[in-house]
């Protein structure tokens, strides 16, 4: 059996790796346990998952955790190969996701239409040039409703329950990140005492933007302000305010504005 892995995000606790498994048909071998989290999406193929005494069958109808210390063995009822997406979580964020608790379902969760859609999207943009922070919220998010389908009052579990809490928790982030738009989702939320994905959550609601876009438009109005007071150099200016590179600036500044960093120097100036 030949595994390739091609990692494709790696920030903030979370690693989302695009595995590819190419196999003969037949029984498989008992896998050394790993020190890892694991939520594994299977997009193509089906094959057989051993684990804590149970079997379970797996195609791209079914996920399947991995946690720390299990072993596995993946029998192959077919020769054609599969592809799976693991996305990797630190033991933190897998606590805050299930009440408290660093663990994760032992048994194979189903995966709605909506989940495995948000999966293929998810995996199309870190593939690109999206933002790692908008690709670190929405593996979190994609985590979390996945976990619901198999516990949702784990998942809800300290999530804020009346409207005034929640408005204070959107209020306590902006305010945050006014003063330093560079704080990540894990920081943000670690000061409000609160989990990364019941914050987005939270934030997403009472502000139609997740935290990832709030930070763009907050970083692309400071642009402009600098752009106003005749700052030159776009590519400084891109790292100054914690772009990628200067496209990364020009895309974000013309998603907010219609126009591009150099046509609003030559207008504010």
């Amino acid at each position: 059996m030949v595994v390739k892995a091609r990692r494709i995000l790696s920030r903030d606790g979370v690693t989302l790796d695009d595995v590819a498994c190419r196999h003969r048909a037949g029984r498989g071998r008992v896998e050394a346990a790993k020190e890892i989290y694991a939520i594994v999406f299977v997009r193509r193929g089906c094959f057989v998952r051993s684990a804590e005494g149970a079997e379970a069958v797996l195609d791209p109808t079914i996920a399947y955790c991995g946690s720390p210390g299990v072993e596995e063995r993946f029998d192959h009822p077919h020769a054609h190969g599969d592809d799976c997406t693991a996305l990797l979580l630190e033991p933190g964020l897998v606590a805050s996701m299930w009440g408290g608790e660093a663990a994760l379902p032992a048994g194979p969760v189903p995966t709605s239409p909506e989940i495995d859609l948000e999966h293929r999207l998810l995996l199309g943009a870190a593939r690109g040039d999206a933002d790692p922070d908008d690709l670190v919220e929405r593996a979190l998010g994609l985590a979390a409703r996945l976990l619901e389908q198999a516990d949702p009052r784990r998942v809800a579990s300290g999530r804020p329950a009346t409207a005034r809490a929640r408005r204070a928790l959107s209020d306590g982030a902006r305010e945050a990140l006014a003063a330093d738009p560079d704080r990540s989702l894990q920081d943000l939320a670690r000061d409000l005492a609160v989990s990364p994905h019941h914050l987005s959550r939270v934030f997403s609601a009472a502000n139609g933007s997740t935290v990832s876009r709030h930070r763009m438009r907050l970083r692309a109005r400071i642009a402009m302000e600098r752009l106003a007071a005749g700052d030159h150099d776009l590519a400084r200016l891109a790292a100054d305010l914690g772009f990628a590179d200067q496209s990364h600036l020009c895309r974000v500044v013309r998603a907010e504005t219609g126009s591009t960093p150099a046509a609003l120097r030559a207008a504010l100036a």
